[in-house]
């Protein structure tokens, strides 16, 4: 708990001037508002029983003196108000960057279990809910105890006895808060978790909306979103219950406080115990008794939302990402692509069962390697151990003669050039994302890429050219322009490593035959590991892998397969 604590108060650092600039002008405010009604008592026990021609002097002087520390106490509360609120937006930045870069370190395997939506809100709601807590809970508590503490001198001064009785309240309001706190914290806790799902639910429905709208089930997503909608209802129901009791009771309780001592005083008026003035001051002062009670329990509403934001923000963090860069980890600027699979073993996760097991490979520089297989045989895996988008259970994949898990993450995906069936395009034009193969290429080298990859055409012919806004994951794009846009990134990589996940299986024949020339092209000279679908596409490559469930079943060129006839000729005729 401590080290959270720690941390938390970490973020305050770098807004050092900000925070204590922020504290004084609260703390000036606070002492404003206790001094105006000691004026107030000194008008009406002392300056009213003077002349009247000086009376009024005093009292007109002492009524501009109140409007200037009226006018201290504006300023003040617009003070913290602007630049606290600033302050805050500043921090969250800070942590949205924190979180969004540590999105950024974890592994296939972490977003294998995860809905975007959940991971969303964490960057999101729950990081406002955490500024708001860091802007106004320190400020509202040092305000409160100023107010309260004050409060409670000035009236022991005045009347000890009805002070007592004004204070007796407070275990009693004590005990309530704590009661209702415990309850809201469970109820906040679940709130967040409902939105999330929520936010998944959106995210998911709004991602497929080509598909939904094909099956026409616009109905059956309005019905899950129906069900999300409700438990958020119901969990809402939940919680404003607890705070309704909160809220209602701890009013009920401060108008009692302020009864209480209305009807003690005047009982006191009655026996020469305590003057008009002395409760009229009193009666004033209960008010800024009750006022940091109320502020307190804004500020514990506050506490449960951001405290319970920033223990979800905390469980990402604290998420070690499970593929790094070792101690000792190398360097590499080039490579050859001499690739060795050594006794390698896989499964995604403990309890499941293993994909890979006992693989030997050894692919040479330059080498055009076909891995097929069954459905499930670990062909894709196999491939995203190399730039290590996971890692091997036992033995050890070497490039070059170095295992890939003592070089460099970064160097070792440089390395690497990956073409897969489902092609990412970011909401960007053309020109980004081609680049996004190497964000420091001019435009001349963007578009020397593209005419390697047999894209340059059709870019040209889009309305804006290379400037064209190609739409969410590019849906303004055929398959097939999608995939050479793919390869031209590769092209403009120019990594001596290239995979091809099933590239072409997805495309009618004529984008296929386009795409496989460009593929094809970008294959010279480098070492490459192709995923086949359709096997008529990797009949000249120099090896070809059958690869199953049991390991490696079969190996050689297609002549020499067809020849064994065995699994690989089984698939081949269909």
């Amino acid at each position: 708990m401590e080290h959270k604590w720690k941390r938390l108060a970490g973020y305050y650092k770098p807004y050092k001037g900000l925070f204590f600039s922020d504290m004084f002008f609260a703390i000036l405010g606070a002492g404003v508002t206790l001094a105006i009604p000691l004026i107030v008592r000194y008008i009406t026990t002392n300056v009213v029983t003077l002349p009247g021609g000086e009376a009024l002097r005093i009292i007109l002087r002492l009524g501009l003196l109140m409007i200037a520390m009226v006018a201290v106490e504006c300023f003040c509360n617009f003070y913290i108000a602007y630049f606290g609120h600033i302050m805050g937006a500043k921090m969250e930045h800070d942590m949205r960057n924190e979180i969004f870069g540590h999105y950024q370190k974890l592994s296939f395997a972490f977003y294998d279990n995860q809905k975007i939506g959940q991971l969303l809100s964490r960057v999101t709601s729950d990081l406002f809910d955490i500024s708001e807590l860091l802007h106004h809970g320190p400020e509202d508590v040092v305000i409160s105890l100023i107010k309260f503490v004050g409060s409670f001198v000035i009236l022991v001064q005045i009347n000890p006895a009805l002070t007592l009785v004004t204070f007796a309240f407070l275990p009693v309001i004590g005990g309530y808060a704590f009661y209702f706190n415990g309850k809201m914290k469970r109820a906040f806790k679940q709130n967040r978790a409902r939105i999330a799902d929520i936010n998944s639910q959106i995210e998911d429905s709004l991602s497929g909306i080509r598909v939904v709208k094909s099956f026409g089930n616009e109905s059956v997503e309005m019905e899950k979103f129906h069900v999300g909608n409700e438990r958020f209802v119901e969990s809402k129901r939940n919680s404003y219950w607890y705070m309704a009791g909160y809220n209602s009771g701890l009013g009920a309780l401060m108008t009692m406080v302020t009864i209480v001592v209305l009807i003690a005083g005047a009982a006191l008026m009655t026996r020469q115990y305590m003057k008009v003035s002395d409760l009229v001051t009193f009666l004033l002062y209960v008010n800024n008794f009750t006022e940091p009670i109320r502020k307190l329990i804004n500020f514990t509403e506050q506490f449960q939302n951001g405290y319970s934001g920033y223990e979800r923000f905390l469980e990402i963090m604290e998420i070690e990402p499970d593929i790094t860069d070792a101690p000792d980890a190398v360097s590499i600027s080039k490579t050859s692509g001499d690739i060795r699979f050594k006794n390698v073993s896989f499964r995604y996760e403990e309890n499941q069962d293993t994909v890979l097991s006992h693989i030997d490979l050894h692919v040479h520089p330059g080498d055009y390697l076909a891995i097929v297989g069954s459905s499930g045989g670990g062909k894709t895996t196999l491939c995203s151990l190399i730039p290590r988008f996971y890692d091997v259970d036992a033995g050890q994949i070497l490039l070059d003669g170095t295992d890939i898990r003592k070089i460099r993450l970064k160097d070792l995906r440089r390395q690497i050039g990956i073409v897969q069936q489902d092609v990412y395009l970011f909401a960007e034009n053309v020109m980004e994302n081609i680049r996004y193969g190497r964000p420091d290429a001019t435009d001349e080298e963007v578009i020397a890429a593209a005419r390697l990859a047999n894209a340059h055409e059709f870019i040209e012919q889009l309305p804006n050219g290379y400037l064209t806004d190609i739409g969410q994951r590019g849906v303004k794009l055929s398959g097939g322009q999608k995939q050479r846009l793919s390869i031209a990134r590769v092209f403009l990589k120019n990594p001596p490593i290239l995979i091809f996940d099933e590239a072409t299986s997805a495309l009618d024949n004529e984008s296929e035959k386009v795409v496989q020339e460009s593929m094809e092209a970008l294959a010279r000279g480098r070492t490459t590991f192709v995923i086949a679908h359709r096997l008529s596409t990797i009949r000249n490559a120099q090896k070809i892998l059958v690869l199953t469930h049991k390991g490696i079943e079969e190996q050689g060129t297609h002549e020499e397969l067809m020849a064994k006839n065995g699994i690989y000729a089984k698939l081949y005729r269909g």
